[in-house]
């Protein structure tokens, strides 16, 4: 059992929660048992430091790891708090499945795609983890982080997508202006989401495969990149409510267009 709090083991690993870590190594943080089940399920979990008791309650996520190949380490919870205060339990190290993969590239080789979720500098990283929740429950292709937004491989931003980080493709790309041609030659409709867009939702056209657009949690989408969009839309609000948060708004969206796609 793992207990020193002090060991190079403990500080190597909790220094994941570093940029500039993962950037070198390719590795990123996973907090949570449902987080770590997810990435050992994708055969991508290299270490799991699991408290006893995290491990009586959670039978299924050793069993994960030990099937996909990665080790499992028996730890005081001590020593997992130590690594990460969020962990529940249980944190591991995971190969960043998409780590040196940028959106144009993935776009240019992807080959037929009918949904990808773009966000213009989303800055929160418990709205990035919802939305790429959101992206992989609606059955889209890719997620595109542009220039300004919070990093995707961010500890918390895994945690709060609760494992979906894992399941499909999350991108950075440039301008989110610039990204619109990229998208176009991928074969999408370019479809940028505004509170003041002259579209009602019910009235777009999402049959066709589309790529969103979706703006700061705050400032919303820019000027630039909603002119550059195919078309504007607006998710109507019945009742008094000022507007949706934006990985709700997002789920409301990227679900329309997925319903769409499958005649429903």
């Amino acid at each position: 059992m793992l207990t020193n709090v002090n060991s190079d083991r403990r500080k190597r690993v909790a220094g994941l929660a570093r940029p500039a870590e993962r950037a070198k190594s390719g590795l990123v943080l996973v907090e949570g048992p449902a987080a770590c089940r997810e990435a050992a399920r994708s055969g991508l979990l290299v270490d799991l430091y699991l408290s006893a008791d995290a491990a009586r309650r959670l039978p299924e996520v050793p069993d994960s790891v030990e099937a996909a190949g990665g080790y499992l380490h028996e730890c005081s919870p001590e020593y997992v708090a130590a690594i990460s205060a969020a962990a529940q339990g249980a944190v591991g190290v995971a190969r960043d499945p998409w780590f040196g993969e940028g959106a144009a590239g993935w776009l240019a080789g992807a080959g037929q795609i009918s949904l990808v979720a773009v966000f213009e500098q989303i800055r929160d990283p418990g709205n990035a983890g919802t939305a790429i929740r959101a992206a992989d429950a609606a059955g889209a292709n890719a997620v595109v982080f542009t220039d300004g937004s919070v990093d995707p491989t961010a500890p918390k931003v895994i945690r709060s997508s609760v494992g979906s980080y894992f399941h499909l493709p999350v991108l950075r790309g440039g301008a989110a202006e610039e990204l619109v041609g990229e998208l176009r030659a991928a074969g999408l409709r370019v479809l940028a989401a505004d509170a003041a867009g002259p579209t009602p939702l019910p009235e777009a056209d999402l049959t066709v495969p589309t790529a969103w657009l979706f703006g700061n949690e705050t400032a919303g989408l820019s000027q630039a990149a909603g002119a550059q969009a195919d078309q504007v839309v607006a998710i109507p609000i019945y009742g008094q409510a000022e507007s949706l948060n934006l990985a709700m708004a997002a789920t409301v969206c990227l679900y329309a267009s997925a319903q769409a796609h499958r005649g429903r």
